[in-house]
């Protein structure tokens, strides 16, 4: 379980587990944010366009409960200058340990959080964004593909961004856009990312603030049931994406028909809610919920119950736990000591440590190549299914497993070869080079831990690619 708690996201965010709530507006209450965090995880107050009376009373409200350690979520672009300044300077006053940013780059307020001592997580949607945020000053970088609920700024699919992102960047990443279990978690690991953010699923626990019919309609909605459209733009940026549940899509089309244009749909208070305007319902408004930004993200078939943010995440780590090898069963190749009776019989034809570490140094990127083209194939050019289908954790695992294997021969990470679309010969030749690799050195290990863990590899590909070895 260390690779799921020991990692440099954890340690900057200062979290027990790399699983981020995601800065919802209106939804990332504080309610919701102590649950995460008293699970472990790591939570941002949704706090766009909030009025700082309101950031003031949520940060007191996570105080009283305990929580010192949370973020808190803006996005400049969507936010009237002068009311951005004063939301920057209240989190400045009242010592908020992480900011997160969202959209355009905003350096004068990257700058600002830093001079104040603030950690600052931005969510970006490019390789260009990633880049320019972390050379701003973000000390950590969200790869937000385009799977994701609510706004999004990603047009890319999660694994093609996400891969793209760690190799560009030397801060951590994480990986949002439909992640919403523990195998998630796991496939976005074997990409590089050091964590998830979940929005969608933690938006459907009992503890968050989004109204009980935005999270029945979640619970209600099947894979495939999202859609990315720009109609749901009032009271921000134009040209926005969003991702809604389909149903919502359809129902204010409906209502169109009826009455055109933007009329009012709901209140939040005094405040009126208009058609296509960005609210999702939440606990304290009225009006047409069924018309309103029913926000989803494409891992919506995922959640089957309204639990606790608490057993959420609970869920997530024990499925993620179980995916990963444990540490006790990873052969240690770094030292002497260790390899000496496992490694010491190349007189007789068997490999040394240094063609092992040689082997495995090019087995771990060709295995995440072919995850990569595993992973094109299936979405192909869909829009709207999930970011890892079921069988991509089986990959995903193997993925880990022997970045780990090469880390404990003393290989570093090394990047990916080649760059996947959807080819089903790039596919069959990746698996035909894993199976080369491994048959050129499975055979000759003494029998060892390293062999037991290589050789149902060899299984597994053979499986999933019926092809003969080279």
């Amino acid at each position: 379980m260390a690779q799921l708690h020991n990692n440099l996201l954890c340690q900057t965010l200062g979290c027990q587990w790399p699983i981020v709530l995601a800065g919802m507006g209106g939804v990332s209450r504080s309610e919701l944010v102590a649950a995460v965090t008293a699970a472990g995880g790591f939570g941002f107050l949704g706090m766009v366009r909030e009025p700082v009376a309101l950031i003031e009373q949520e940060i007191a409200d996570l105080r009283q409960r305990g929580v010192n350690n949370f973020g808190v979520n803006l996005i400049p672009a969507a936010t009237e200058p002068r009311l951005l300044t004063a939301q920057v300077d209240a989190c400045i006053r009242l010592g908020v340990p992480t900011v997160g940013l969202f959209w355009d780059i905003d350096r004068a307020v990257i700058e600002r959080c830093k001079k104040a001592g603030i950690k600052v997580v931005y969510q970006i949607g490019s390789t260009a964004e990633a880049i320019a945020a972390a050379e701003a000053g973000a000390d950590i970088i969200i790869a937000q593909g385009q799977e994701a609920g609510g706004h999004v700024r990603g047009t890319q699919h999660l694994h093609r961004l996400l891969s793209e992102v760690v190799e560009a960047v030397n801060v951590p990443v994480a990986a949002a856009g439909g992640m919403a279990t523990g195998r998630d978690l796991i496939c976005a690991m074997a990409l590089g990312a050091q964590g998830m953010v979940m929005g969608t699923a933690l938006m459907a626990t009992r503890e968050s603030f989004a109204h009980p019919f935005h999270k029945q309609a979640l619970l209600d909605a099947a894979a495939g049931d999202t859609r990315l459209t720009t109609r749901f733009h009032v009271n921000w940026p134009p040209g926005a994406a969003v991702r809604v549940l389909k149903s919502a899509l359809e129902a204010a089309a409906r209502s169109e028909q009826d009455n055109p244009g933007y009329g009012i749909i709901g209140a939040e208070g005094d405040r009126p809610i208009h058609r296509f305007s960005t609210d999702s319902p939440l606990r304290n408004m009225s009006g047409q919920f069924a018309e309103m930004a029913l926000y989803a993200g494409t891992g919506v078939g995922s959640i089957s119950d309204i639990p606790t943010a608490a057993e959420r995440l609970e869920s997530c780590i024990e499925v993620a736990g179980q995916m990963l090898v444990s540490d006790a069963d990873i052969v240690e190749m770094s030292s002497p000591a260790c390899y000496a009776d496992e490694m010491s019989g190349a007189y007789m034809g068997q490999a040394d440590s240094a063609e092992v570490a040689e082997i495995l140094a090019q087995l771990a990127p060709l295995l995440r190549n072919l995850f990569q083209c595993v992973l094109a194939d299936n979405i192909g050019g869909q829009q709207d299914r999930p970011p890892f289908f079921e069988r991509a954790g089986d990959y995903a695992r193997w993925v880990l497993l022997l970045d780990r294997l090469a880390a404990n021969a003393g290989v570093d990470r090394v990047k990916p070869a080649q760059d996947c679309e959807r080819s089903d010969t790039d596919t069959g030749q990746l698996a035909h080079q894993v199976l080369d690799r491994l048959g050129r050195l499975v055979p000759r290990l003494p029998e060892s831990q390293l062999r037991r863990d290589l050789s149902p590899l060899a299984g597994f590909i053979e499986t999933m690619h019926p092809l003969r070895p080279i």
